[in-house]
């Protein structure tokens, strides 16, 4: 979109699910970029309403009320406030925080459905879908896992495959289980509408081929998508919580979560506007954490229906599919509303080396954080920037984070602030001296402190915000090999007014950095606004040379960080560890609480020892190796999705233990003949279940 026709921003960061806090991999797939955009356009001072909720409908809602004994509306008011406490401390400066079981809410997308349904658009279909009998609800999705059909991915969801980028059906799953119970589900007949994608499939692909520069994640699963086909999709569930489907003959049903929860993000603003227009307090500001410095009167569907309006979606790349081709269907079809000029999604955060995994607990926390990481918010948003998973995953480690905070926080940001303004205080009773002789090396570096704004900015508008914050880090480093190269310790023993020059440069590189480190680091920039005893410039001010002026009076210097010791980060990998043993006491008492067989059921496995002569790649995934195995009573091929794990060239001559009379089954296209057992630790890394010495091949395992 041509910024000069933009009028104003609607951002929009996805609705986290309150059925627990946030941690660390939502903060940097999601709400440190939309943050740190928006506080950037802020600067800039742009139109923009930064929008946001909790997502509080859908099957996990009612399971964790019931396993608490407790309503569904306490288990989301619960998760509300700690999430919106949570991103209030951290600093996500949201212009409001709203809900989907909200008033507003459920009127916003009751009316949506209802105009879609007037319209015709919506087809009815009785359909057979997933049912969990040992939950008893019928399956959302993304509730049921199991082996794609096209590329053997045995984590398959049940509307996607994130292996092969595959559209699927959750009844194209092979061996479907719920990941709600672990069960097997069932199939039931019930009515739903459904919204017919295939028809809008050609708009979709003229608007996806219309950004070409989205990010090559994005715009690659939306292609993906559309070359395989649209299908109709149901818009609603058979479920009791949630928002009512408005029309006839759908008692016992809700919208569907992905249907409503972006309409979330519509009326968040119109609850925003309807609060903006009353001249007294009222407790929404509480509940929805409203933002009264960004506070404005207006009318919400400029931001929604003004085609100068840009609007951006914040997301992780799971979602990419709901925002780029199901929400913008929504929209087409409804008419009148804009379409996203960008969703930047970000891929995965791993955690020590592991996916980040809630029900293992296997997270770090951002409450948690908040807590015992009193007043270091921006030591983590500073960490999780500079790794932030922008083009492919990334690993978050806890000695990585000591060791961003101590070699670069306060080696190089701290380092340079506290020297200048010590400095300053020692030799001109911390008074900003006056600008005497520029030399050529003083030119140099006022020059290249101008164009640091500029090279920002671009990094920042074009959503590669780890380039940014790094940039902004060049500038501290500017300022410390300034100072190391000019050495005002031992001029001024000399040359009192070369110091003048030298420490106010300086002290205008540390205007600058407070101008620029703002939407990244704003507690940081907040205190050093106080040490430099100024405020109120915006990002068009940066790099200049006249911020603080002759004689402006500095407050005293204090630490902007503190070193983080062995033993603080020592804590915080015990603390995980403790996860990681409670998991696997708990998996080894889930195995043990299976339900007894009878000994023809398990004598009718055949199980027999197998050595594997050849290994390759199955082209095209990730995790299949093609093996060749001599049973000693033939030689078979395998399909096993152990190639995260081991190399083919590394197993040859391996034994195993390999199941020869399951019933063959076709993956990619290969012909699988029975099955490997491989043991899974507490990790998750598998290993082969073998013999310890070698055995004949055929051997029987009994």
């Amino acid at each position: 979109m041509d910024n000069s026709k933009i009028k104003r921003y609607t951002v929009t960061a996805a609705l986290p699910y309150t059925n627990g806090p946030v941690h660390i991999g939502h903060l940097a797939g999601v709400y440190l970029p939309a943050d740190t955009y928006v506080r950037y356009l802020r600067s800039n001072k742009r139109d923009v309403k930064f929008i946001c909720g909790s997502d509080e409908n859908g099957v996990p809602i009612t399971l964790k009320a019931k396993k608490e004994g407790v309503s569904p509306q306490e288990v989301v008011d619960k998760y509300h406030k700690i999430i919106g406490d949570s991103f209030k401390e951290f600093g996500v400066s949201f212009d409001i925080y709203h809900r989907t079981s909200s008033q507003m809410h459920h009127q916003t997308a009751s009316d949506f459905f209802e105009h879609l349904y007037d319209k015709g658009v919506f087809t009815e279909e009785v359909t057979e879908q997933y049912y969990d009998e040992k939950a008893q609800t019928f399956l959302a999705d993304r509730y049921i896992t199991g082996t794609c059909p096209k590329c053997g991915n045995e984590n398959a969801y049940g509307d996607q495959c994130e292996n092969c980028g595959s559209t699927l059906n959750a009844t194209d799953l092979i061996n479907p289980k719920s990941t709600l119970s672990g069960e097997p589900p069932v199939r039931k007949e019930t009515k739903n509408w459904f919204l017919p994608l295939d028809k809008y499939e050609e708009q979709l692909r003229t608007y996806i081929e219309s950004h070409k520069e989205w990010r090559p994640n994005v715009y690659g699963q939306c292609q993906s998508w559309l070359n395989a086909g649209l299908q109709p999709r149901a818009m609603t569930r058979d479920l009791d919580w949630g928002v009512k489907v408005p029309v006839k003959d759908a008692e016992g049903k809700v919208l569907y979560v992905w249907f409503d929860a972006p309409i979330g993000y519509i009326s968040a603003t119109k609850e925003l506007f309807d609060y903006a227009r009353l001249d007294v307090w009222n407790p929404k500001a509480e509940e929805y954490y409203i933002n009264q410095n960004t506070l404005s009167k207006g009318n919400w569907e400029d931001y929604w229906k003004d085609e100068q309006t840009k609007l951006v979606h914040f997301i992780g790349k799971d979602n990419i599919v709901f925002h780029c081709i199901i929400f913008p269907a929504m929209l087409m079809a409804h008419g009148g509303y804009i379409l996203a000029d960008n969703v930047p999604a970000n891929e995965f955060l791993n955690l020590e080396g592991q996916k980040i995994s809630t029900s293992k607990n296997w997270a770090v926390w951002l409450n948690e954080y908040l807590e015992e990481f009193k007043g270091k918010q921006d030591v983590l948003r500073y960490v999780l920037t500079s790794t932030a998973p922008e083009t492919k995953d990334n690993d978050f480690t806890w000695k990585d984070f000591q060791a961003r905070n101590n070699n670069e926080l306060v080696a190089v940001l701290g380092n340079f602030i506290n020297r200048v303004v010590v400095l300053t205080h020692k030799y001109f009773d911390g008074k900003v001296p006056m600008l005497m002789e520029i030399r050529p090396e003083d030119q140099q570096v006022i020059d290249e402190l101008a164009a640091y704004p500029e090279k920002i900015s671009a990094s920042i508008e074009n959503y590669r915000f780890r380039e940014a914050l790094s940039e902004v880090m060049n500038v501290a480093r500017l300022g410390n090999k300034y100072l190391a190269d000019t050495e005002p310790w031992k001029v001024i023993k000399t040359d009192e007014d070369r110091v003048r020059t030298i420490l106010n440069i300086s002290l205008q590189i540390a205007a600058s950095i407070e101008i620029l480190i703002e939407p990244f680091l704003p507690f940081t920039a907040d205190k050093l606004m106080k040490m430099l005893n100024y405020g109120g410039h915006l990002w068009e001010d940066a790099g200049k040379m006249h911020l603080l002026h002759r004689g402006h009076q500095l407050n005293q210097a204090e630490l902007l960080f503190e070193k983080i010791e062995d033993e603080v980060v020592q804590a915080q990998i015990d603390k995980l560890n403790k996860s990681k043993e409670a998991n696997s006491l708990a998996n080894a008492v889930t195995a043990s609480a299976k339900e007894n067989i009878q000994f023809e059921d398990f004598n009718a496995v055949d199980i027999r020892v197998a050595t594997i002569v050849a290994a390759e790649k199955v082209e095209k995934t990730k995790k299949l190796l093609k093996l060749t195995l001599d049973t000693g009573l033939d030689q078979r091929t395998v399909v096993s999705g152990i190639a995260e794990y081991f190399k083919p060239e590394d197993i040859i001559g391996q034994q195993v233990s390999l199941v020869v009379n399951l019933a063959p089954r076709e993956i990619k296209g290969i012909v699988s003949q029975g099955m490997i057992l491989m043991s899974e630790n507490a990790d998750g890394k598998l290993d082969f279940v073998a013999p310890r010495e070698k055995h004949h091949n055929g051997s029987v395992v009994r």
